[in-house]
């Protein structure tokens, strides 16, 4: 019988391998949290899930709620999200990130009722629902269920494929993130097509250790590395976050097979110096996307295993992902593979024809079949006309600019829509620039991406001061500017560098003229009006 869901798939490979280690926290992830270090074993598991699973049945939790959940990247989160999993109960990630503005939207807009939160981020979540008048109750990881404030939603139907495991918010290119609705039929598929994989990333059942620093925020880490250990066995690594330093030892003291990794990646690691102990580990292939071209050679060289890149969005999961797993791979030349059976794929030039060869085009994605949106998101929450228009004619839009030679590879040009990707993270302008305009001292902003050699992009803010500032006065508005932008955004979305400009570049219409932004952007840093904050963007510390 084909497994129904997330919390299925996860109950056989526990009765397969219940002695096996299934969570490993490494000596780094375990001091960086205050927790203990080493294995939670399938059983263990699958025991912890079960009394979670009775308490929130208890307490009223089931078909059809939504659960967020702030708990980083803490084997809490997983065995929490599963125990919901299994009432057929959505849980909606929440970035520790995130601040006052950004929380306010999420608990509004997805109408959450509980926030399973660690103890020290529960007061900002209250406050974040009082601003957005929605009623929330709040619990610590290891705290009592409180009652649910309404019944179950969908308490008589059964929890199935269909049913919706989790909402997933992406930064769009324009206003506010979206909530991207992901069915169990999404996560299945994911593990099951990376389970699948062959070539050069053949999975071993019940073998392999995947090591991964990305947030289970993310669909990577949620969707991929979490699934493909559901479905195949093995064990999950997953640290706090990215430590370069120590990134190695981690992957040693875990004994991963495996590691994730975004495009800034191999090139903290590269900076460090060469050393003996660079191919003294047990990884076989990295899994992940955007290395830059002239660092994708060297890491394989110097470290000793392949970087397989891969293309995905969280729209697609694996329903339409791509991926270099066979060669030639065509390393240092931003190729991310060729197409696969069960996808249809098309690269739509400006001008709405089919792009030719080697010429850039909008890729376009279905699933091959008579269900093109098989496996993909179900849509965009509470947005209608963005979910039809991000599937005009058939074919979901993906907004990535690539191009395809005459042999069928992929690669990557440059993205289409106005998003900022920095570290990985993508960052609405508009989002931004929302919160700038609230600042006294500001009467206009524009934000855009502007080259960064170690995190891709940074944030640039062009800013219309309202009264005059010399240059001594400058320095300090763009300071308090930066401390406005992280007392309500992630720290991430803070500008890292403030311009300080006569007038916006605008349209006849007084919309920001979005391509001369980009291009100001480009050589604003290092003149005298332009402050460089990026000191100011520190990570907070994370509450106890």
């Amino acid at each position: 019988m084909p497994h129904a869901s997330v919390h299925d798939v996860f109950q056989a490979s526990a009765a397969r391998t219940p002695r096996a280690e299934f969570l490993f926290t490494e000596p780094v992830t375990a001091a960086a949290y205050g927790i203990a270090a080493g294995a939670m074993r399938w059983g263990d598991a699958a025991a912890q899930i079960g009394h979670l699973r009775a308490a929130y049945a208890q307490a009223g939790y089931g078909h059809g709620h939504r659960v967020g959940l702030l708990l980083e990247n803490r084997p809490a989160f997983i065995l929490h999200w599963l125990a919901l999993n299994a009432l057929g109960v959505s849980v909606v990630p929440i970035n520790a990130d995130l601040r006052s503005a950004e929380l306010a939207y999420l608990i509004g807009h997805s109408e959450i009722g509980l926030a399973v939160t660690l103890p020290g981020r529960a007061a900002d979540l209250r406050a974040a629902a009082g601003q957005a008048r929605v009623a929330l109750a709040t619990m610590g990881p290891d705290a009592a269920v409180p009652p649910a404030q309404t019944p179950a939603p969908r308490t008589h139907e059964p929890v199935g494929a269909d049913t919706e495991c989790g909402l997933l918010y992406t930064s769009g290119t324009t206003g506010r993130p979206k909530g991207c609705i992901l069915s169990n039929a999404y996560f299945l598929r994911t593990g099951q097509w990376y389970a699948g994989l062959d070539g050069l990333c053949r999975i071993r059942p019940d073998a392999e250790r995947v090591i991964t620093p990305l947030p289970l925020t993310h669909m990577n880490a949620l969707a991929f590395s979490t699934m493909v250990v559901l479905v195949a066995g093995g064990c999950l690594v997953q640290l706090d976050r990215f430590h370069p330093q120590t990134w190695l030892a981690s992957a040693r003291a875990s004994g991963a097979t495996i590691a994730h990794y975004l495009g800034v990646m191999p090139a903290m690691l590269l900076s460090a110096p060469p050393s003996a102990a660079d191919r003294e580990h047990a990884l076989r292939w990295g899994f992940g996307a955007g290395v830059e071209r002239k660092n994708h050679g060297p890491f394989e060289e110097r470290f000793g295993l392949p970087l397989i890149e891969a293309w995905a969005m969280t729209e697609t999961g694996a329903a339409a992902c791509i991926i270099a797993n066979r060669e030639p791979r065509l390393v240092g030349t931003n190729c991310f593979g060729r197409q696969e059976d069960f996808v249809e794929t098309r690269l739509v030039a400006e001008d709405g024809s089919d792009a030719g060869v080697d010429a850039p085009g909008e890729l376009l994605v279905r699933s091959a079949g008579n269900d093109p949106r098989r496996h993909f998101f179900c849509g965009y929450l509470k947005d209608d006309e963005a979910t039809r228009a991000a599937w005009a004619d058939g074919w979901f839009h993906t907004g990535d600019l690539v191009r395809r030679d005459a042999g069928g590879n992929f690669f990557f040009i440059d993205r289409k829509k106005n998003v900022i990707r920095r570290s990985g993270e993508n960052i609405s302008a508009v989002e931004v620039e929302s919160v700038l305009n609230q600042h006294p001292a500001v009467q206009a902003s524009a934000v855009a991406a502007t080259p960064d050699p170690v995190r891709g992009d940074e944030v640039l803010a062009c800013i219309v001061v309202r009264a005059h500032a010399d240059a001594g006065q400058r320095a300090q508005i763009a300071a308090s500017i930066v401390e406005h932008a992280l007392a309500q955004l992630a720290y991430y979305k803070a500008p890292g560098y403030v311009a300080f400009v006569d007038a916006l570049p605008l349209t006849p219409s007084q919309k920001i003229q979005r391509g001369q932004l980009r291009e100001l952007a480009q050589a604003l840093p290092g003149q005298q009006h332009c402050i460089d904050t990026r000191a100011l963007k520190k990570r907070p510390a994370a509450p106890a």
